[in-house]
């Protein structure tokens, strides 16, 4: 049973209750810095310190989501190599797959549910999804985790629960979207859609980047 609820004050109910769409979660998450500390933050914490990396917003979405009537579904993106992963939080509407998530990255955010697949889900970000070489990375994705069989670890309220589901994450099974063919013939990013995709980001929270930008 989520306890989230149960934890918050007027203020933070609030905040909460003013999400009352997808695209309004992804808002919230878009106004907050985005984390480069070396730790998780469970939803609650991210409400109340107001950062968020990748992963704790891929989270809070989730229970966000599941606050106004969805499941809380998390998925995970994974590249062939020198690049990060990436989870999103999914919802459904009509049949057809939509995505909140918190990136660094402008284009690996949030998606509207007009997907018919997840793997159509996962190609529209494809494009954006590139490393400081300007190669595109995105190899494989794993099927949709339910983060209602952690709700006896409270992972909405306390952190404890956090490091078992990173680890649910990358052992799921991958399913590829690319042959290695198809992955050998890639064209590398040009420039301008390279600098317009990192608009805004914090060199310290992207993969290898270091003082690149």
């Amino acid at each position: 049973m989520d306890c989230f609820d149960s934890l918050l004050d007027a203020k933070e109910r609030r905040v909460l209750d003013r999400l009352v769409r997808p695209i309004d979660i992804q808002r919230f998450l878009d106004e907050l810095p985005y984390s480069t500390d070396p730790l998780y933050r469970c939803p609650l914490r991210v409400l109340r310190e107001r950062r968020a990396h990748c992963f704790d917003g891929c989270l809070f979405a989730a229970a966000a989501l599941r606050r106004i009537g969805y499941p809380p579904l998390i998925l995970d993106m994974f590249p062939e190599a020198e690049d990060d992963e990436h989870l999103l939080a999914l919802f459904k509407e009509d049949g057809h797959w939509g995505a909140v998530a918190k990136s660094n990255f402008v284009g690996l955010r949030f998606r509207e549910p007009i997907h018919r697949n997840l793997r159509e889900l996962m190609m529209s970000y494809f494009e954006q999804f590139y490393n400081f070489r300007r190669r595109k990375t995105l190899a494989s994705y794993t099927r949709p985790l339910n983060l209602e069989a952690f709700d006896r670890w409270n992972w909405t309220v306390s952190d404890e629960a956090l490091e078992a589901i990173a680890r649910s994450t990358e052992q799921a099974h991958r399913y590829p979207l690319l042959t290695p063919r198809m992955s050998a013939r890639l064209s590398p990013v040009d420039e301008r859609s390279y600098r317009a995709g990192l608009l805004g980001a914090d060199s310290k929270g992207l993969f290898g980047f270091s003082d690149k930008l």
